[in-house]
C-alpha cells in the first residue's frame, strides 16, 4: 500500500460524525477546512507555535496544524464552530467582544478555543495564569491587555452562571 493512498477515516466533529478518505499526511487543519468545510479554524504559521489553528481534543487544546486527522479516529474534536449556541455567543466571546480584545480576528478562534479549556479547568485564574496560557496564542494586532481583561470578565461570569458547559 502507497504511503499517498486515502484510507477511511471518521472524524467526530462537534458532534457529527464525518466520514473521509485521506491521505495518512492529512494534516487536522486542512481535514477540518477543506473536508468538512469548517473553516473557522485558522492556519498561520504550520509550525504549531502561533496558536491560530487549536481546536479541542476530548476536551484539550491541540494544535490542529501539528495533527494527522487520521490520529483523530475515536476522539472527539471540538472546533469554533462549536462554541456559539444558536448564534449566542459563549460568555469568552461575549467579553472579547465588549472588552475589545480582538482586532482582525484572525487569531481569535484559538484564543477561544485554548480559553474555553482554561476556563473550565481554572475557574479563578491570576492575570498571571491567564498571560501564562495565553503564551501560546500569538496576536499581531493587540497589546494583550484587553484579551487578558476580556478572559477575566469570562471567569466572572462562568462563574456566576455555573450552568454555562464549555465545549
Amino acid at each position: 500500500m502507497s504511503n499517498l493512498e486515502k484510507r477511511p477515516v471518521t472524524l467526530t466533529v462537534n458532534g457529527h460524525n464525518h466520514e473521509l478518505r485521506v491521505e495518512p499526511r492529512k494534516l487536522l487543519a486542512d481535514a477540518l477546512r477543506e473536508d468538512c468545510r469548517l473553516t473557522g479554524t485558522h492556519v498561520g504559521c504550520e509550525h504549531g507555535v502561533c496558536g491560530a489553528c487549536t481546536v479541542l481534543v476530548d476536551g484539550k487544546p491541540v494544535r490542529s496544524c501539528l495533527t494527522y486527522a487520521i490520529q483523530m479516529e475515536g476522539h472527539e474534536v471540538s472546533t469554533i464552530e462549536s462554541v456559539a449556541v444558536n448564534s449566542t455567543l459563549s460568555p469568552l466571546q461575549q467579553a472579547l467582544h465588549e472588552e475589545h480584545g480582538l482586532q482582525c480576528g484572525f487569531c481569535t478562534p484559538g484564543i477561544v478555543m485554548t480559553f474555553e479549556a482554561f476556563l473550565k479547568n481554572k475557574p479563578d485564574p491570576s492575570d498571571e495564569e491567564i498571560r501564562d496560557a495565553l503564551s501560546g496564542n500569538l496576536c499581531r494586532c493587540t497589546g494583550y491587555q484587553n484579551i487578558v481583561k476580556a478572559i477575566q470578565k469570562a471567569a466572572e461570569q462562568m462563574r456566576r452562571n455555573p450552568d454555562y458547559v464549555a465545549p
